[in-house]
């Protein structure tokens, strides 16, 4: 009988060797040595820039520097350096002709204080531009809070309830809203609705809201907070309207009174000019953003990153 063998049978790993050894031109590649370290594409870099940073593998932070002009395609990639301290960071971009660095106009990143020195060294003349949904994402992160801290209390209160219940030999039944909830649920289930504007809830949504708000009010006061930030992107059309309607947002996170939120306007307060460079050119760093998904998806589609010089080499194939 007849056997029908495989064209290739030394399974996946052997393939990718094949594929690195001979097929490919790795052997040949200039930024082979470093390419676990540092890759540098000088011919790649444009007026606008994104930075951020990625995981490739175990958990290794890489941080990206990227191409707007390129929107995702061949030629994103300007830099790619291991780590997030800003000195090694620094030390590659400053391989890139001073020249070359100086035509950069612009470069969207998120607060991170080692993103920020590293714009400033080597970007002398470009705006520092904090994305957008960096800030919003500070104003969520708050109102989670207070709704957790919410949480544990109903928690708390019905453990102590069902305790109390146990030493009286009764039978504990928890509160049941008229929506079907019972507090602790309430709590648990409002979660995704604290982060949707109004205008987008669901009816059931709508009503869990409705129930949320009337037992807890400082919560309503955090959701109204988060808001009003997000609506200052949406609607003003300058730095100098923005501002305006920052320092009003200021006076109402003062009045409130609620700790978390003075975190996020502690923090909008010390980047805030960054954060107003928005309104020049309404630019986020979604393009780095969508970009990463890129890597995360080629990543998962290689199975892994088993070597890591190897891996950016593919990488750079599409996107460099």
């Amino acid at each position: 009988m007849l056997s029908l063998r495989p064209l290739f049978s030394g399974g996946w790993g052997q393939l990718q060797e094949q594929n690195k050894e001979h097929i490919s031109d790795y052997s040949s590649w200039q930024q082979k040595d470093h390419a676990d370290q540092w890759m540098l594409f000088t011919k790649n870099i444009s007026a606008r820039l994104s930075i951020d940073e990625t995981a490739l593998s175990n958990g290794e932070l890489y941080t990206i520097v990227s191409s707007k002009e390129a929107k995702g395609r061949k030629g994103t990639i300007v830099a790619m350096i291991k780590g997030t301290v800003a000195g090694d960071i620094i030390a590659v971009l400053e391989k890139i002709p001073e020249k070359l660095r100086k035509g950069v106009q612009e470069v969207t990143m998120d607060m991170a204080a080692n993103m920020q020195l590293t714009i400033k060294r080597c970007f002398t003349n470009a705006h520092r531009v904090i994305d957008r949904f960096h800030v919003q994402k500070l104003a969520f992160d708050a109102v989670q809070e207070c709704r957790i801290k919410y949480r544990w209390e109903a928690l708390d209160a019905e453990n102590e309830a069902i305790g109390q219940a146990k030493k009286t030999k009764t039978v504990f039944q928890p509160e049941i809203l008229s929506n079907g909830d019972t507090l602790k649920q309430l709590l648990a289930r409002s979660r995704y609705l604290l982060f949707k504007h109004q205008v987008k809830w669901t009816q059931s949504q709508k009503l869990r809201a409705e129930l949320l708000f009337a037992r807890y009010p400082e919560l309503k006061k955090a959701y109204d907070l988060s808001l009003k930030l997000g609506n200052i992107f949406k609607t003003c059309k300058s730095k100098e309207h923005a501002f305006k309607h920052l320092a009003l947002w200021y006076n109402d996170v003062e009045d409130c009174g609620i700790e978390s939120f003075r975190t996020v306007s502690r923090s909008v307060q010390a980047h805030y000019l960054s954060i107003l460079n928005f309104f020049t050119n309404r630019s986020t760093n979604a393009s780095a953003e969508s970009f990463n998904a890129k890597v995360k998806a080629f990543r998962a589609t290689s199975r892994g990153v088993r070597d890591v010089k190897f891996f950016p080499f593919r990488l750079t194939k599409i996107y460099a």
